[in-house]
């Protein structure tokens, strides 16, 4: 898969709407994992993995079941899809992160766009396109849409956008005429448009991660979707943050396996000392797991906005710490081999430092603060109704 839709009928899918779409990422996650390294160099991209995605169904799971899909993600407590973006994270985070930007974009056209168009974009993602969310511009550059009715064109760019080059259906917010910010999703060729220079970080490099420019595309390549700021609409914006906590989840899981496999294999296990470290790393990816689960259960309950707001900016905290304490943890266990290439917690460390990196940490933190300071009720019951 380069980028391109793949064309499948229903027949044609190992894993559709009657399989167990768990066990269907566990298994693309063992080929992810196998491939990891082949895909880990600057402009790399899991191609091969996504294209597993979509023969498994995967891709096509998140459409609604009253649309003809497999409805991922509809369960109340995010379970299922949970599992999922963990089993994929732990085989691949830069496949994780992909996926989840598949799964985010799918979920958004399924809430917010109406009629014949959002018919489309969802007959698009049961076809095997791979869609993706873009949001991030730069000062002065940031995307908008010129004209009025059928002259309308597009201005501008998207940075950080992971699967530059291989998403065929980008999500992405525009500034029309009028206020407000409009979801549109724009229908892109596989390459087209996408510069992946500037992307030169530490991890996650298999990504696919960089600039895409829009300017000078017209009507007929973009569909809009929802109204003007659905897309900030809450608790859905702030709350959907679960998702990638659960890749990152993965991710802390395939360290741990690395770390605990080095050290079965080197015989240093039974060191008390080492002992000690890697059950305090089992203590770290087992408070991840607890606060993901959690706040994906939290977030399905759709009970009190501000409340479901606050619990998942701490599960981004929890989580990040949680990985941070066990990447200090495996690194001093296993010493200066992790750090060589051919080790295989050396991509691993290097892919969840990077993705453990995520927008306004401080904000989220002293957000969640707040609404446990204002609160009426105790600490204890301060969640009871959105779980």
């Amino acid at each position: 898969m380069t980028g391109a839709a793949v064309d499948l009928r229903l027949d044609d899918i190992a894993w559709g709407t009657r399989g167990d779409p768990v066990a269907a990422a566990r298994a693309v996650a063992a080929g992810a994992a196998r491939r990891a390294g082949r895909h880990d160099h600057d402009g790399g991209f899991p191609a091969e993995d996504v294209a597993e995605l979509a023969r498994v169904g995967l891709l096509a799971a998140p459409v609604p079941r009253r649309d003809g899909g497999a409805g991922l993600g509809e369960e109340p407590d995010g379970a299922i899809l949970r599992a999922v973006l963990t089993r994929i994270g732990a085989g691949s985070l830069a496949l994780g992160r992909v996926y989840e930007g598949h799964v985010n974009a799918v979920q958004l056209v399924a809430r917010f766009a109406s009629g014949e168009a959002r018919n489309t974009l969802l007959a698009d993602a049961a076809q095997g396109h791979l869609f993706g969310v873009w949001n991030t511009e730069p000062p002065g550059q940031g995307l908008k849409i010129d004209g009025a009715d059928g002259t309308r064109v597009l201005r501008g760019v998207k940075t950080f956008a992971s699967g530059a080059g291989f998403v065929t259906r980008a999500l992405v917010t525009a500034q029309p005429a009028a206020p407000g910010s409009q979801m549109i999703v724009v229908a892109l060729e596989p390459g087209e448009r996408a510069d992946l220079s500037a992307w030169r970080a530490q991890g996650m490099r298999a990504s696919a991660t960089g600039t895409v420019d829009f300017t000078g595309l017209g009507a007929d390549r973009f569909t809009p979707v929802g109204a003007p700021d659905d897309y900030q609409a809450q608790p859905h914006f702030s709350g959907g943050a679960w998702r990638f906590l659960a890749v990152q989840l993965g991710g802390l899981e395939a360290l741990l396996d690395a770390w605990r496999g080095h050290l079965v294999a080197t015989g240093r296990g039974e060191d008390p000392h080492q002992l000690a470290r890697l059950g305090e790393g089992v203590i770290a990816a087992e408070t991840a797991r607890l606060w993901v689960a959690r706040a994906a259960a939290i977030v399905g309950e759709e009970g009190d906005p501000d409340g479901i707001i606050a619990y998942v900016n701490l599960a981004r905290l929890a989580v990040e710490r949680a990985g941070l304490d066990l990447l200090e943890r495996a690194q001093r266990s296993v010493g200066l081999q992790g750090f060589l290439r051919d080790h295989p917690l050396e991509r691993l460390t290097r892919d969840l430092a990077t993705y453990l990196r995520q927008p306004g940490p401080d904000r989220a933190l002293t957000e969640g603060a707040r609404h446990v300071l204002r609160a009426p009720l105790a600490s204890g019951d301060l969640w009871l109704d959105e779980a």
